[in-house]
């Protein structure tokens, strides 16, 4: 199997075990204070405390991983989480942020964030130099549909844990199973990727097409960018910097000491650029909707449709097998109608991530209007699948236009993302309290809002983002 396969298949993997471990630790938590009838307030600060310290190490993350490689800091972040997740206190019952045992559980999931926000950028910046165009939209979706795989098979699997009994079962079984999980991905991690593959897979210099590491030609020129090829070779370069051989078309994830590290992040230039700013308002949009429907729905079935979300079996976890489906279902869409000439690169990322998002605004503005459990699960799935195909769209992007900064880009995206979550689920408490006497007008305005955001930004898409290699 080529070494980009390989590398692929773990980062999805990467993906899916963190957010077994982020969403495992909510049900556990919340199964804990519900026990010990912890507040709200409380709750609150300690399910938030990852989120702030995601929030502040997605750019710094990117910039480790320009300079030292995307493979290190991916592998120490993983291993420091993992660590953290043995040391998370199993009973924290206490309601006052005085106390020691609060304090510290607060201040372990805000280290917990903060060590996965180094692993996504780092992500980005290896998947830029292992991927060849061609592949960019599969390699990058497969990737990301595995936080939705470990959201649903958290979803589906931690409340039976987190509710049996001591020593299998318990909110410390769970965070045990999170942390043995992450060791086991380390030692795959580390035995498949611990050096620049030999030889092979990448594009030599003035090369008419891509190689799949045996010599075979992948793909022609692609369209829609006059840089294809000139951004193939210099991936290619960019790799080499790592201590890879020239010819391998997967490194490290950064320089390491080569030409990567020699150029400083155009940070100004990126910042002052309308193809940057249009895929970080689209990522603020998608986890806006993601994160009010992550946090909100479950209130809404009990206030809103009188029902539990326990009560729905497998109901509550669809959403995020579907997401898992249509976040790959549009990296293949992608990949064919670019390799077969359909559309340009531009026109490609345009035509899916509207056509996403459209379809998720349409299933939000409908959820409240049908006011069903059934109309409610359907509307929700639909809404969560539809912007997970968007992401063949905005979230492949940067990846063109900013293949070398792919990491920083996806930093300040991500950091964009997080704040919308933050942002997202207090604004939506802030308009449902406004509404308090007219609920149903309260839940309708909560929907329509994320939903107008994702019409806004497939606009701002559509006007503002290319195809086209801009920064070098």
């Amino acid at each position: 199997m080529p070494q980009r396969y390989v590398v692929v298949l773990l980062t999805a993997a990467c993906t899916t075990v963190c957010y077994i471990e982020r969403v495992g630790f909510s049900v556990a938590y919340s199964l804990v204070a519900n026990r010990n009838h912890v507040d709200q307030a409380t709750k609150g600060w300690v399910l938030s405390a990852f989120y702030y310290g995601y929030a502040l190490s997605q750019v710094p993350g990117s910039s480790a991983a320009q300079q030292f490689g995307g493979r290190r800091v991916i592998t120490v972040a993983f291993l420091a989480w993992t660590a953290l997740s043995l040391l998370t206190p199993a009973n924290p019952t206490s309601s006052s942020l005085a106390s020691p045992a609060l304090l510290s559980l607060v201040l372990i999931r805000f280290l917990v964030g903060a060590t996965q926000g180094f692993i996504f950028p780092s992500i980005h910046t290896v998947l830029a130099l292992c991927i060849p165009p061609h592949e960019k939209s599969r390699a990058v979706s497969l990737t990301m549909s595995g936080m939705y795989l470990g959201a649903g098979a958290a979803m589906s699997l931690m409340p039976a844990v987190a509710a049996a009994d001591a020593p299998w079962g318990g909110p410390a079984a769970v965070f045990r199973l999170s942390a043995g999980l992450g060791l086991m991905w380390v030692v795959l991690w580390v035995r498949l990727f611990s050096k620049d593959p030999p030889g092979g897979g990448g594009m030599g210099r003035g090369s008419g097409s891509i190689s799949s590491g045996d010599g075979t030609p992948l793909s022609p020129r692609l369209p829609g960018s006059k840089h294809d090829l000139l951004q193939d070779d210099y991936l290619n370069d960019s790799a080499v910097g790592s201590g890879g051989s020239s010819g391998s078309s997967c490194s490290s994830g950064g320089s390491g000491g080569g030409s990567h590290s020699s150029k400083a992040i155009p940070w100004g230039a990126m910042m002052s650029s309308w193809a940057i700013w249009a895929i970080v308002i689209n990522n603020y949009t998608f986890h806006y909707a993601l994160y009010v429907l992550m946090n909100w729905l479950p209130s809404y079935f009990e206030q809103a449709l009188h029902t539990s979300l326990q009560s729905i079996g497998i109901g509550k976890a669809l959403p995020y097998y579907i997401m898992m489906i249509f976040s790959n279902v549009g990296g293949v869409a992608a990949d064919f109608l670019i390799t077969s000439q359909y559309l340009s690169i531009a026109a490609t990322r345009k035509v899916l991530n509207t056509v996403g998002f459209l379809i998720g605004a349409l299933a939000l503005c409908l959820m409240p209007v049908l006011s069903s459990v059934t109309g409610a699960i359907l509307c929700s799935t639909i809404t969560l699948g539809a912007c997970a195909f968007a992401r063949a769209g905005f979230s492949v992007n940067h990846m063109d236009i900013a293949p070398r900064y792919a990491g920083p880009v996806m930093g300040i995206s991500n950091t964009a993302g997080t704040l919308a979550g933050i942002v997202g689920v207090a604004a939506t408490g802030l308009i449902l309290q406004a509404w308090t006497a007219d609920i149903e007008f309260g839940w309708f305005l909560a929907f329509v809002t994320p939903a107008g955001l994702c019409v806004l930004s497939a606009a701002i898409f559509c006007a503002f983002a290319t195809g086209e290699r801009l920064f070098d």
